[in-house]
């Protein structure tokens, strides 16, 4: 039978385990607080509450890693033109967590598993801090794929309130 021959195109790693107490959460959504917290403690720019809540609203859903206490350790949030491209936002693991790469593979694995569900064979692009190059690896994303080198454009001024 022809079925029995063919193999699936690519194998999907398990989804990682996170230590006990943490959780991955669709909802609810983190305030625009907390939101900036994590930026801060991963280095990133805080943002106004009002482009938290635009920036939420025109997502197409969210991610969050909560910690034993509560506390958000790590979010990253989806938008897709709902056919052939989804990108992948603030992706952010809290650097003074004891494991960020853990949260980094969690949020990874839940985001790419929730586009595949919904939009199968689209396009995922990201921006993503050096620590993610390896979980991003292990879920096949490439790194410069042929050479090919993503540019970005921060348009705001460094310190600006966002």
């Amino acid at each position: 039978m022809l079925d029995s021959l063919l193999i699936p195109f690519r194998s999907q790693p398990a989804a990682p385990q996170l230590r006990e107490g943490y959780r991955l959460l669709q909802d609810p959504i983190p305030s625009p607080e907390e939101l900036n917290r994590l930026m801060d403690v991963c280095g990133e720019q805080p943002r106004a509450s009002q482009r938290w809540l635009q920036a939420i609203e025109r997502s197409a859903w969210h991610l969050a890693v909560r910690g034993p206490d509560g506390l958000l350790v790590g979010f990253v949030r989806s938008t897709s033109d709902q056919a052939l491209n989804a990108n992948l936002w603030d992706l952010l693991a809290d650097p003074q967590d004891p494991d960020p790469t853990e949260i980094l593979a969690a949020l990874l694995h839940g985001a790419l598993t929730r586009l595949r569900r919904e939009l199968g064979g689209c396009s995922v692009s990201l921006s993503a801090p050096p620590e993610a190059i390896l979980p991003l690896e292990a879920l096949g994303f490439l790194v410069d794929p042929g050479g090919i080198r993503a540019m970005g454009l921060s348009l705001g001024s460094p310190g600006a309130n966002l």
